[in-house]
């Protein structure tokens, strides 16, 4: 059970309580189209939203994201409305901004054009406790996915979790568990799985157009580094202690919990061990997860983990099982940016697929059709969507959290070889290294007091 420690049952359960209380003495005005009103969609199938992390992509992606999603695909499967009730942060700014964003959509909506119906939350526990929301948005530092993501499931929340999933396989795993002994629908925010291109190019892979496949490579930057940045005043708007949760404590920086306003050049709290995994788990998460969708691999990973040795290895290298090699991309390679995409290749050709193109030898395959009795990839038009009505129909979607962990497990398995500097043996069923306990101590890290899992 992840939650802090402080927090028991009877006091969550309280926590609860009050919380759904306070919810209906708030003034609540809801538009006439979440009602059922007018041919609108019936309210049994209007979905309420809270959003958990609202600073750069929660705010400028996610959230525009789901307050314009198009029906299309509820609509084939039944129907379905979503409304964002509530939002939270620890920087007190974004979550206001987050909350006028929701307020002035929804009030574009009314005769009258005004709307207050959305809460803010400094603390994800108190939103969480609300039973009027149906399902979260989890857009906050990797660091801080596994505790309200295992939180949520709990609370009975379907989620939607940003990539990459984890801050550790241990954490991955703990999340799967947790999904699955809840029942809870479940998106990783892997958004290439719902593009015609990423599928299609991993169509013509599965289906052997371009012969068996050898080797895939790569576009992915790298590992974490330590945070040495210096320590400033800690704006009164932000709660620095939340912000960092479970990670160590340190003096606050804007380079990691930036203001609203954008945080200074070359900094990201991605770059830095103590929040992320760097740039294996951060494009790792995206580009991984289409070489095992090419592959057929969703369900299990590499055998072998070989960090660059600078003679037989020149960069990062997983052997599967079944003798397929997939290696990070080098600068001189194929792929026009080597942080932009796959390259399959196979004995009879290529397949090279990234957010811009799609490239394929033969030229001629590009035109190709999958035909009925081959093999189709599970088609979703929108990440967002697809997810929605898959709450609707109590089904997986296109990247279920099963699928979030394996292909954020490669990026920790790349960051634990280049940590010890030295090969790895993996077992993708136990998910454990092979007689190797100095690594497997690495697939958990700790958490400061009193978070935990």
């Amino acid at each position: 059970m992840c939650q802090n420690k402080d927090v028991n049952r009877r006091q969550f359960l309280k926590r609860t309580t009050v919380a759904a209380l306070g919810s209906i003495s708030f003034p609540y005005i809801v538009p006439a189209s979440a009602l059922g009103e007018d041919g609108a969609i019936a309210p049994s199938n209007r979905i309420t939203l809270g959003f958990i992390g609202t600073g750069g992509h929660g705010y400028r992606n996610l959230l525009r994201g789901f307050l314009s999603a198009s029906d299309t695909e509820s609509e084939a499967k039944g129907g379905s409305s979503v409304q964002v009730v509530a939002v939270c942060d620890v920087d007190a700014l974004k979550r206001k901004r987050a909350q006028d964003r929701v307020e002035e959509h929804y009030a574009n909506q009314q005769t009258k054009g005004t709307f207050k119906g959305c809460m803010d939350y400094n603390d994800f526990r108190d939103l969480l406790v609300r039973d009027d929301i149906d399902a979260v948005v989890i857009a906050t530092p990797e660091h801080w996915h596994a505790i309200p993501v295992i939180q949520a499931a709990q609370a009975g929340k379907d989620i939607y979790c940003e990539k990459p999933l984890s801050y550790s396989i241990a954490e991955a795993r703990a999340m799967v568990n947790a999904v699955r002994r809840y029942g809870r629908v479940f998106q990783t925010g892997s958004q290439q799985r719902s593009s015609r291109n990423f599928r299609f190019a991993c169509e013509l892979v599965r289906n052997g157009y371009i012969g068996e496949v050898q080797t895939v490579k790569i576009g992915i930057s790298d590992p974490p580094i330590e945070c040495s940045l210096p320590g400033e005043p800690v704006p009164h708007y932000l709660d620095w202690d939340l912000w960092l949760g479970p990670a160590p404590w340190r003096p606050y920086n804007a380079g990691l919990a930036s203001p609203i306003t954008g945080r200074p050049a070359g900094t990201d709290w991605r770059y830095y061990r103590e929040y992320s995994g760097g740039g294996l788990t951060n494009w790792g998460a995206h580009h991984f997860d289409i070489a095992q969708w090419g592959l057929g691999m969703d369900d299990t990973g590499p055998v072998e983990i070989i960090p660059p040795d600078g003679k037989d290895y020149k960069q990062l290298t997983y052997k599967y099982a079944n003798g397929i090699i997939m290696a990070r991309i080098e600068s001189d390679e194929t792929i026009s940016s080597r942080f932009s995409g796959i390259l399959f290749i196979g004995t009879k050709g290529r397949v090279e697929v990234t957010r811009r193109y799609l490239h394929t030898w033969p030229e001629n395959l590009i035109n190709n059709q999958i035909g009925p009795n081959e093999i189709h990839l599970y088609e979703s038009k929108n990440h967002y969507t697809d997810w929605l009505s898959c709450i609707l129909t109590r089904s997986k979607p296109i990247c279920d959290v099963e699928i979030g962990c394996r292909s954020v497990t490669i990026g920790h398995l790349g960051n634990i070889a280049y940590q010890l500097e030295r090969p790895l043996k993996w077992d993708p069923k136990q998910e454990l290294f092979v007689n190797d306990p100095d690594a497997n101590r690495l697939l958990s890290c700790p958490m400061r007091s009193p978070w935990h899992l």
